[in-house]
């Protein structure tokens, strides 16, 4: 049997709850094949980052060269690229290669609030990476950076958000809602032409790791599989949702643990 390829460009998590790590977990959850590349290396845990040593961007090309030019990828999911020469090793690498799908996770904020962006990497990411997305998923901090105003603004009007996002050039957005001061963790999704809710009880757990990483990820599985827009979105909507009420089954580290990718198919007891 033939399985559709998805690629994941992140950096990678020594705790596996997030960036390669739970994208590859992701994709393997929902029947897609994974491959990677990887832009940093970080000496991380359940509590925190101790250490972060960077790829440099000739190894990243090189890298992205290997696997596209033998494997058959449908569609790549782009994650934290902080550095402006690295976006536009992976822009220019990506346009090489023609994949169709391009999922841009624009992680920019870390949970503590300080950035991972300076201005000019953000420079880079909205004139080079983001007109190639077919769809970009920040959440309200990093939406925020990028129309430069505050998260409040953005918690207050997201439909207006979400189309000044999608004027930057992406195919979709999906305006993440977990950071919204409410029992929901509601998304919303705009296409340009359709606005859409995506409503999700907030589950009361303190294992949330790596929840971007896997939203996005499941988003290009799905996206990988030939699946539509519209669908892969609601489809990863519902496995982000199920993976993070089911995290308390795990007892992974000290402090926030990660999502379950493998809901589905672990045996506890």
């Amino acid at each position: 049997m033939t399985y559709p390829i998805a690629l994941t460009i992140a950096g990678s998590d020594s705790g596996g709850g997030a960036g390669i790590q739970a994208d590859l977990k992701t994709f393997s959850a929902l029947d897609v094949y994974g491959a990677s590349v990887i832009t940093a290396l970080t000496a991380q845990n359940t509590v925190g980052v101790t250490a972060v040593y960077d790829v440099a961007p000739d190894f990243i090309e090189e890298q992205i060269n290997a696997v596209c030019s033998d494997l058959s990828v449908s569609a790549v999911k782009i994650g934290m690229l902080h550095r402006s020469n690295v976006i536009h090793t992976v822009a220019q690498s990506i346009a090489k290669h023609g994949i169709g799908h391009i999922v841009l996770d624009p992680v920019m904020v870390v949970k503590s609030g300080d950035a991972l962006l300076q201005d000019e990497a953000i420079d880079a990411l909205k004139s080079e990476l983001i007109p190639m997305a077919s769809i970009i998923t920040p959440n309200i901090p990093e939406a925020a950076r990028l129309l430069g105003t505050k998260s409040e603004k953005i918690r207050v009007n997201m439909e207006k958000s979400a189309e000044r996002l999608l004027s930057l050039g992406c195919g979709a957005v999906l305006l993440k809602g977990g950071h919204l001061e409410s029992d929901e963790s509601n998304d919303l999704y705009f296409d340009g032409n359709n606005i859409r809710h995506l409503p999700a009880q907030r589950t009361d757990t303190i294992n949330t790791h790596g929840t971007g990483c896997t939203l996005s990820s499941a988003i290009c599985a799905y996206l990988a599989q030939r699946t539509g827009m519209d669908k892969a979105v609601e489809q990863a909507k519902e496995y982000i949702t199920h993976a993070i009420e089911n995290s308390d089954r795990l007892e992974v580290g000290k402090g926030n643990g990660p999502v379950h990718h493998f809901y589905k198919h672990w045996k506890h007891g």
